[in-house]
């Protein structure tokens, strides 16, 4: 009789698991699925059943669980214009803010450029990193040289 009981949650484990994006009930039916065994093996003793279950499910899930939360982990992707954050450009336009000039070049994307303040110039040719975009400009800062 206990076979009809774990049977039934073996396939609703299995259902819910399908229909589920995420893992989420797949060490249950592998639990359901021993203590259907053992029920088959000495039906009488539905205790054993019962712990046969627990441990299966908890020995499933405590294997399994880490690597299925990293390969189901999802990355976070840059998108639009977030993309340019933190990246290289070159200055094709040297950039003065007093002016209101100033281009770069980032990712094959041309920019109207401005610094953080006011008095700074970079100029044509040297290499900036992106620190945000505000509208259609990007602010940037010089890269500093690294001696080798």
């Amino acid at each position: 009789m206990w076979w009809i009981v774990w049977l039934v949650v073996c396939v609703a484990c299995v259902i819910l698991e399908t229909a589920s994006p995420q893992l989420t009930s797949i060490w249950f039916a592998l639990g359901a699925l021993a203590a259907l065994i053992a029920s088959f093996i000495k039906p009488e003793l539905w205790w054993l059943q019962l712990i046969i279950f627990v441990i299966v499910s908890a020995a499933a899930l405590a294997a399994t669980r880490p690597l299925a939360k990293k390969l189901t982990a999802k990355r976070a992707e840059r998108m639009n214009a977030d993309r340019f954050l933190g990246e290289e450009g070159v200055v094709i336009q040297s950039i003065n803010n007093t002016l209101g000039e100033g281009q770069i070049k980032s990712l094959g994307t041309v920019w109207s450029a401005r610094t953080e303040s006011d008095g700074d110039i970079i100029n044509e040719g040297e290499t900036v990193v992106i620190k945000r975009i505000e509208g259609v400009k990007v602010i940037v800062e010089k890269k500093e040289k690294r001696e080798v």
